[in-house]
C-alpha cells in the first residue's frame, strides 16, 4: 500500500477503496505535494486488479476548495504561462485518470466543493452530497474561470444555460439546489453520507465488474461521438464481454435463479 501525507487511502475486503483528501485546516485545497500524490494515486488505482470501486471524500468540513489560494499571487506574478499549464496538466491528468478508470468512482461530497474541488467531483461517475454540502465555481470572483475540466464537463452535465449561470454568476449552491440543477445524483442527511455512499457502492459491486467498466467507457465516449459510431462502440464492447467467464456465470446464475459469483474475468 502506498504511503501518502495528504491522502488517507483505505481499501476494504470487498475492493472498495476510500480516498480522503486530508488537509482539513486548508479545506482540503491542494498544493504541489498533494498534486504529486494525486499522480501516484492514479497509477496505483490503475494497477490494482482487485479494485472494484472508489469513493472520494474530504476530511473535516470540506470536500475540497480546489487549488490552494495561498499560491495564487506567486503564480500570477512569477510563473510563466507555460509552466502554469504544465502544472495544471498534472491535475487534469488525475481527473482524466479517474474518468478513465474502469471501475465506478463516487464523490461523497461532505462539505464545500468549490472551484477545483467541484471539478474533482465532476470527474467522478456519481456524486452523493450531504444535505449541508455547498458547491459552485467562484473563479470569476478572482478574475479566472474553471480551468481543470469544469467548463467542459459541466456543460455536458447540466446543459449550456445552466453552465453559463454557474460559471458566470459564480454562486455557491446549497445541496438541494445542486440536485435540482443536476450537479449531484442524490442528497442525503449529512450524518448518513458515509453509510449511504457505501451502500450505493455495494449495489454496484453486485454487478459484473467487466461490464461496469465497459459500460462506463462506452457511456463516456457516447456523449462526444455520432450515433453510428456510438453503436459501433457498443457492438465492440458487447463482443468483448460475450466470451468472458463473468458473462457465462451471469447467464448460468440467471437460469439457476441464484446470485452470480463474479470473478472479473
Amino acid at each position: 500500500m502506498e504511503n501518502y501525507a495528504f491522502l488517507n487511502v483505505q481499501k476494504d475486503e470487498s475492493g472498495i477503496e476510500t480516498v480522503t483528501l486530508n488537509r482539513p485546516d486548508k479545506l482540503n485545497a491542494w498544493h504541489d505535494a498533494m498534486i504529486e500524490e494525486f499522480q501516484r494515486l492514479a497509477a496505483a488505482l490503475a494497477d490494482d486488479d482487485s479494485l472494484r470501486a472508489v469513493i472520494i471524500t474530504g476530511a473535516g468540513r470540506a470536500f475540497s476548495a480546489g487549488e490552494d489560494v495561498g499560491g495564487m499571487e506567486e503564480m500570477a506574478t512569477s510563473m510563466s504561462t507555460r509552466r502554469f499549464r504544465a502544472i495544471a496538466r498534472k491535475v487534469h491528468d488525475f481527473f482524466d485518470a479517474l474518468e478513465a478508470l474502469e471501475v465506478p468512482v463516487i464523490a461523497a461530497i461532505n462539505g464545500v466543493a468549490a472551484g477545483g474541488g467541484l471539478e474533482l467531483a465532476l470527474s467522478c461517475d456519481f456524486r452523493i452530497a450531504g444535505d449541508q454540502a455547498r458547491m459552485g465555481f467562484p473563479e470569476g470572483n478572482v478574475g479566472l474561470i474553471p480551468g481543470s475540466g469544469g467548463i467542459s464537463r459541466l456543460v455536458k452535465l447540466v446543459g449550456l444555460g445552466r453552465a453559463k449561470e454557474l460559471v458566470m454568476l459564480g454562486e455557491i449552491l446549497p445541496a438541494p439546489q445542486a440536485l435540482a440543477y443536476g450537479l449531484v445524483h442524490r442528497v442525503v442527511p449529512q450524518q448518513e453520507l458515509v453509510t449511504e455512499t457505501y451502500a450505493f457502492a455495494q449495489k454496484l459491486l453486485k454487478k459484473a465488474p467487466l461490464s461496469l467498466g465497459m459500460a462506463k467507457l462506452a457511456i463516456n465516449r457516447a456523449i462526444d461521438i455520432d450515433a453510428a459510431t456510438g453503436r459501433d462502440l457498443e457492438r465492440i464492447a458487447q463482443s468483448t464481454l460475450l466470451p468472458t467467464q463473468d458473462h457465462l456465470e451471469g447467464a448460468r446464475a440467471f437460469l439457476e435463479k441464484r446470485p452470480p459469483q463474479w470473478q472479473g474475468r
